[in-house]
């Protein structure tokens, strides 16, 4: 671990107990977290929100505007896209009990390889929500409180449940394989600032010139 990886540790376990970014003086704490992220992780994008007692492995990547909720928990390679939205008290595994031997007890067998969990771009994260090792979760997709997410979640599929099964698609295939093919998460913020309300309005016509 590099010298700046030790300082963005030990500057981000006093940071971590700061208030929420939501509250009074809220873009100062979230600074203060954001700036010992950035020390500590060795992807971390621009504007970051790491939420009060958000825990996390020193693997962890994170992209651009995309947030880390309040009292998170994951540990392991956790790979977050650009603007990810995620709420209090989700937790990520990369690692699940061993249960597959019969000689001795399950607490005395160890734990499985670990599986690193992707997390797209443009993703929703709900309140709660527990995502499994292994899980890749698509673009765009949102995932609903409390969700237990076992396997892949599609781009732009909305899930929930446990295990969390599919409820509805946000798009149509056709705009949804459009949206794939502009990745506009990916575009400057200048370009990004010229279409923001054809964005808002998913008006994939307009995009698609650009």
């Amino acid at each position: 671990m590099k010298i700046k990886q030790y300082v963005g540790c030990a500057l981000y376990m006093i940071a971590k107990h700061l208030p929420v970014s939501y509250g009074k003086f809220g873009g100062l704490w979230k600074s203060c977290r954001g700036g010992a992220t950035k020390l500590m992780l060795p992807k971390c994008g621009d504007n970051v929100n790491i939420e009060k007692n958000a825990t996390f492995s020193i693997r962890t990547e994170i992209g651009n505007n995309s947030g880390i909720g309040v009292n998170a928990h994951f540990y392991g390679k956790v790979v977050i896209g650009n603007n990810v939205m995620m709420a209090p008290d989700c937790i990520i595994y990369v690692r699940n009990h061993e249960s597959s031997r019969l000689d001795i007890p399950m607490c005395e067998q160890g734990s499985t390889e670990e599986r690193p969990v992707v997390i797209g771009n443009d993703v929703w994260i709900g309140y709660e929500a527990v995502v499994m090792a292994g899980v890749h979760i698509g673009d765009g997709a949102i995932i609903a409180s409390r969700a237990v997410v076992t396997k892949d979640v599609p781009p732009y599929t909305i899930v929930g449940g446990t295990p969390a099964q599919e409820i509805r698609k946000r798009f149509d295939e056709s705009t949804i394989a459009q949206l794939q093919e502009l990745q506009w998460w990916d575009w400057p913020v200048e370009k990004i600032s010229k279409v923001l309300l054809s964005i808002m309005h998913g008006r994939v016509d307009i995009l698609m010139k650009f």
